[in-house]
């Protein structure tokens, strides 16, 4: 039982215990005023609205300056106010079971705002079956971090409307842009909005790098190893124009292959099934793009195909070791499997393997006991009175407070059903039994520098 928060409410007499029940209650509690911003708003504009027709504003004037009473009640610039004027009109009028879920305490302004935002494309029927499916009942999500929440949002909008989802994928490729800003301390963000194939592949190819410069004993971080490299790639001179090229901090970059890996069915990739596919590092992709990337590559010569099969539950089918640690083969299907940090809200990227129940305490080295945690995530579960146990593909960490929380690893997309052949007699089929055990999925790699045997 929650210990609600109340004025004059003394900290220093709490427990650890009372001191994070308290926590949990003031977060619900700011989610259910959150819910009631939404709504006076909303109440605020048709107000405004109805005095703007009694007075004989035209149509298309009406409701005229609320977004700036939004922005000043909430001490807010104008567009953000223009921002939650928008967000709360479509969760009254068309995401009521996202809107009943921030009153009920378990979703916050941001979060509605994602699904408002990966459902935009749909019919208002699509949008509010989606709004049901994901945000009827708090345990659907419960322990989701917020790119899990708009990755499924976006699979099921791909899913109900493929056409609609390819067009505005195609069309959002056109606003590909690279932009700057300021940043504190006289930094700047250097930003580029790329197609998801081209973004994943410069990503990795950065990444690789600073892991290759950090194995070789560059004392940079990571991001630093990472920026250093982007700069000198854009920035260096060419042969052309000067003998001597310009020093780059660091070890060079090597030449070495960058893989962008696309999970796909078989249905979508063959059979022109609908289900979305998933590119590790990103998410889920409408089932036209992911058929376009496969067969650029195949034109090129660019890809390699590798089969995951998994059994009639969804769950991957893969192998157990004798190591302590965790061999490639199977750190790259917990990769695939869990697609982001397992802990619950975390979506940071998967940077170590870890053992669920530890390898000293009698844990084996397999899928079922193995978990994809970012660095920070992992390092934090070493703290005393963390402990954790895994069930039936649910991993429940368990808080120094005796709080726990509950992760699964997310489901493969699934694959098309395939089309039921008209009923024949048993004897005229000439075939012998057939047993439904597997379904496959394909892993297809694209690699920049594969060269075709």
């Amino acid at each position: 039982m929650a210990v609600a928060p109340a004025p004059g409410l003394e900290l220093a007499d709490l427990s650890e215990v009372e001191l994070v029940e308290v926590l949990r209650a003031a977060e619900e509690e700011k989610c259910r005023l959150e819910a009631l911003q939404v709504e006076v708003t909303a109440r605020l504009d048709e107000v405004v609205r109805r005095r703007h027709a009694a007075a004989g504003v035209r149509a298309e004037k009406q409701g005229a300056g609320v977004a700036s009473q939004v922005a000043l009640a909430r001490r807010e610039s104008p567009n953000r106010g223009a921002r939650h004027l928008g967000l709360a009109k479509i969760l009254v009028a068309e995401l009521p079971h996202t809107l009943a879920a921030m009153r009920a305490g378990w979703c916050t302004e941001w979060r509605a705002t994602l699904v408002a935002r990966e459902t935009a494309c749909l019919s208002l029927a699509d949008r509010r079956r989606v709004d049901a499916e994901l945000m009827a009942d708090p345990a659907t999500t419960d322990g989701w971090g917020d790119q899990r929440l708009v990755a499924a949002a976006r699979a099921r909008a791909y899913e109900l409307d493929p056409h609609a989802a390819l067009k505005r994928s195609r069309r959002a490729e056109g606003e590909r842009h690279v932009s700057l800003r300021p940043a504190p301390d006289t930094m700047t963000w250097l930003t580029a909005l790329l197609p998801v194939a081209q973004g994943v592949s410069v990503y990795a190819a950065l990444t690789r790098t600073a892991d290759q410069a950090r194995a070789a004993g560059d004392e940079r971080g990571r991001g630093q190893v990472m920026a250093d490299a982007l700069v000198a790639s854009l920035t260096a001179p060419s042969s052309s124009e000067t003998a001597e090229p310009a020093p780059v901090p660091g070890p060079a970059p090597a030449s070495v292959p960058v893989a962008v890996n696309l999970t796909v069915s078989d249905a979508t990739l063959f059979g022109g099934g609908h289900q979305p596919g998933w590119i590790a590092g990103y998410g889920p992709v409408p089932a036209g793009v992911a058929r376009d990337l496969v067969a650029t590559a195949l034109e090129q010569a660019q890809a390699t195909l590798r089969r995951l099969y998994t059994t009639s539950t969804g769950a991957l089918v893969t192998m157990d070791s004798r190591s302590r640690t965790f061999p490639a083969a199977l750190g790259l299907f917990i990769d695939l499997r869990d697609q982001s940090c397992r802990t619950p809200w975390c979506d940071a990227p998967i940077r170590h393997r870890d053992h669920v129940v530890p390898d000293h305490a009698g844990g084996p080295t397999s899928a079922g006991n193995g978990q994809g945690l970012c660095e920070a995530c992992n390092q934090a579960k070493e703290a005393p009175g963390f402990t954790a146990t895994a069930h039936d593909g649910v991993v429940t960490t368990t808080t120094p407070t005796g709080h726990q929380v509950r992760s699964r690893a997310p489901a493969l997309p699934p694959g098309d059903p395939p089309p039921q052949p008209p009923q024949q007699p048993r004897q005229s089929q000439g075939l012998g039994p057939v047993v439904h055990l597997y379904r496959h999925h394909l892993q297809v790699v694209l690699a920049d520098d594969f060269q075709a045997a």
